[in-house]
């Protein structure tokens, strides 16, 4: 049976957007190569890329390779960790170098490669887009899953079989959620959410081919 009740209170928290939360600033690299990463990394740096959306003009003009500082990342995943911290808008300050006070760019950007080793978590490099007021972005939105405890399907010896760990939507940059949130405390055996079902805000584009496809659905054990 399809299901469209089970939003209830989450939708606030779905609908909410990463909007500023957090700057990051960065410095200019000259030199690009897996050597020269591999220096930065050694100096407690992560290298990076900034990249411009096809779209926009002068593309070439707004692409910069750069720096950060290692550590300042680190604390920014603690704060936003994946997969969130790849739907959350940054706002991105390229200095002149290191110590200087001089702005060379700054502007919203959203992570769209987390680049790290997948046993240690070591970031390896981070790859942004610019994120401009009004222009639009291709997101993996996760998914969070809540209410299990006190799910009827789930209390009567079903269990629920995630099938989506994340949405994929065209964003306008200022309506980017960092999550959307679904909602199982009403849901009963043989129900499920379908993509059509969770409720975002209206300026987004689901991107699939069937919407009417499951995110999750409470299953019998036997």
């Amino acid at each position: 049976m399809m299901i469209s009740k089970w939003w209830h209170g989450g939708l606030q928290k779905a609908l909410h957007t990463s909007r500023l939360y957090h700057t990051i600033e960065a410095t200019p690299r000259e030199f690009t190569g897996k050597n020269i990463a591999a220096k930065e990394r050694a100096q407690g740096r992560i290298p990076g890329i900034v990249l411009a959306q096809d779209d926009v003009a002068n593309t070439l003009s707004r692409r910069h390779v750069i720096t950060a500082d290692m550590d300042h990342i680190r604390s920014l995943f603690k704060l936003v960790p994946l997969p969130f911290f790849c739907s959350t808008i940054f706002n991105l300050r390229i200095l002149a170098g290191s110590g200087s006070s001089t702005v060379l760019e700054s502007g919203n950007v959203l992570p769209i490669k987390v680049h790290r080793d997948s046993d240690t978590g070591k970031v390896f490099n981070l790859v942004f887009v610019w994120a401009e007021k009004g222009s639009r972005l291709k997101v993996d939105v996760p998914v969070v899953f809540k209410g299990e405890d006190v799910c009827p399907g789930i209390r009567k010896g079903g269990y629920i079989n995630k099938m989506r760990d994340n949405l994929k939507y065209l964003c306008p940059s200022e309506h980017i959620p960092a999550k959307v949130e679904v909602d199982l405390s009403t849901l009963d055996i043989g129900e499920r959410v379908s993509m059509h079902d969770v409720q975002v805000h209206p300026s987004l584009k689901l991107l699939s081919k069937n919407e009417a496809l499951p995110v999750c659905k409470i299953t019998a054990t036997h």
